[in-house]
């Protein structure tokens, strides 16, 4: 519990402190005056004064503002900032005497410095412990029908086969094997343990579309290994670790992530036998996986009404260092690959294919730094970055109170060339709070659910 505590303190505070940072910085630079900066709303615990800015760390931890002059007494919201400010006001330097150009770049310039953040930890990251790559070079199955005329006799390799050379290079993960296939020669010799002779094909001139042929033909066996676990859900109570290895689920081998969910959706509510290695030593937990329903774009081939035990998993991976330059490009794919991510939930649930139900509030953003932090200081920083860019996607609904509120409000003002009534505006921020409110409520009521359902349950 302190460090899951500590975890969540330092997770939530970087990033509402950079989340800020952004608007303060940029509206210091564009003339605004900024008459507070704080860490949290409502009235203060710590306060200082340094020039013409207050500097607060107020007693509802959830978030942060910078107070600028021009928006310090707009109704519900300057009471949530804490009330007026004590500085005095220069009419000349208000927030609504800049272009709204200008004012567009402050509002955004929070979620920006979130996405930078993300950027940052993922390109640092891949240039210092390694980006992970699949720990594996075995063969789990050919699909023949994939493979063009010159690569047919890689339909002779069986499961299990290991690749261990590919022409004069040595293989250590997967990632070798692609990356060989695609950018190697036309003629490519794979050398399999215990067999004497190699396994030759020849692309000739195939070009790029049929050594991606070969590459998505081959099918990797991969160790499935647990990385969190939701405290209460079923694999958290039956006794499953992070870092097991889940070998088999009632007896059949599990090669894949995919083998593996594939294998507890259809088994609400009934017991399974879980085979895992545990430090190299084996042992078997039996999990009751629960019920949930619901669509997920994500996972096409799951039912509508699924069983799930509360454990994320994914393939045995090996760090590789990248140098400067693929780190960067390595930073920026992983940051576009994890804001696609947070789109797609976010979608499926206004299209109702993803259930309410799924969303987490603090008590999961909590448990999920806690556990982060028990693997590893990189992966909290993982988390963090990914937390990151969620609260950046968040942070631009179209809800008053969040950036995409203002965001709306100044596009609205560049129509009109007038800005909104004040009174609109107001009676939409009220509108705004009741909303987040809501959602707060709904998601800290799941998370509780989470972690107490199996009390309720008996």
């Amino acid at each position: 519990m302190p460090l899951t505590l500590a975890a969540f303190i330092v997770v939530i505070g970087v990033l509402i402190f950079i989340h800020e940072a952004g608007h303060f910085v940029v509206a210091k630079a564009v003339g605004i005056q900024v008459l507070r900066f704080s860490l949290g709303f409502g009235r203060p615990v710590l306060r200082w004064r340094r020039g013409e800015t207050e500097y607060w760390i107020s007693w509802i931890p959830f978030g942060g503002y910078v107070k600028m002059a021009g928006l310090e007494d707009e109704g519900m919201a300057g009471e949530l900032e804490g009330g007026a400010s004590a500085v005095p006001i220069d009419p000349a330097r208000a927030f609504d005497q800049k272009p709204v150009a200008l004012r567009l770049l402050v509002v955004c310039a929070g979620v920006a410095m979130n996405a930078v953040l993300a950027f940052v930890i993922f390109a640092a990251l891949a240039g210092t412990v390694g980006t992970p790559e699949l720990n594996t070079t075995q063969i789990d199955s050919v699909v023949t029908a994939r493979l063009p005329a010159g690569a047919r006799a890689l339909g002779s390799l069986a499961p299990g086969d290991r690749i261990v050379r590919i022409n004069d290079d040595s293989i250590r993960t997967w990632d070798d094997v692609v990356r060989l296939i695609v950018t190697g020669p036309a003629e490519l010799r794979f050398r399999i343990a215990g067999r004497a002779e190699p396994v030759v094909i020849d692309l000739g001139p195939g070009g790029l579309a049929a050594r991606q042929a070969v590459a998505d033909a081959l099918v990797p066996q991969i160790p499935v290994v647990v990385q969190r676990l939701e405290e209460g859900r079923p694999a958290a109570r039956a006794g499953l670790k992070p870092g097991d290895v889940v070998v088999a689920v009632d007896g059949a081998p599990v090669r894949s992530v995919e083998g593996f969910l594939e294998r507890i959706w259809p088994s609400g509510g009934r017991p399974l036998a879980f085979q895992v290695l545990r430090g190299g030593a084996p042992r078997s937990v039996t999990i009751v996986p629960d019920t949930a329903s619901g669509v997920d774009p994500q996972y096409p081939k799951r039912p509508h009404s699924y069983g799930f035990i509360g454990a994320q998993v994914q393939p045995g991976v090996t760090r590789v260092r990248k140098p400067p330059g693929e780190a960067i490009v390595s930073g920026w794919q992983e940051t576009t690959r994890t804001a696609t991510i947070i789109l797609g939930f976010l979608k499926g649930l206004v299209l109702g294919q993803i259930s309410v139900r799924e969303l987490g509030g603090p008590i999961l953003v909590a448990q999920a730094s806690g556990q982060a932090a028990r693997l590893g200081i990189d992966w909290l920083l993982r988390f963090m970055a990914f937390f990151s860019i969620n609260l950046a996607i968040l942070n631009l609904l179209p809800i008053p109170l969040l950036d995409g509120g203002q965001v709306v409000f100044l596009l609205a003002e560049a129509v009109r060339r007038k800005p909104l009534p004040l009174e609109l505006r107001l009676r939409l921020t009220q509108i705004g709070f009741v909303v987040l409110l809501g959602i707060m409520i709904l998601a800290t009521s799941n998370d509780v659910l989470r972690w107490l359902g199996h009390v309720f349950k008996r």
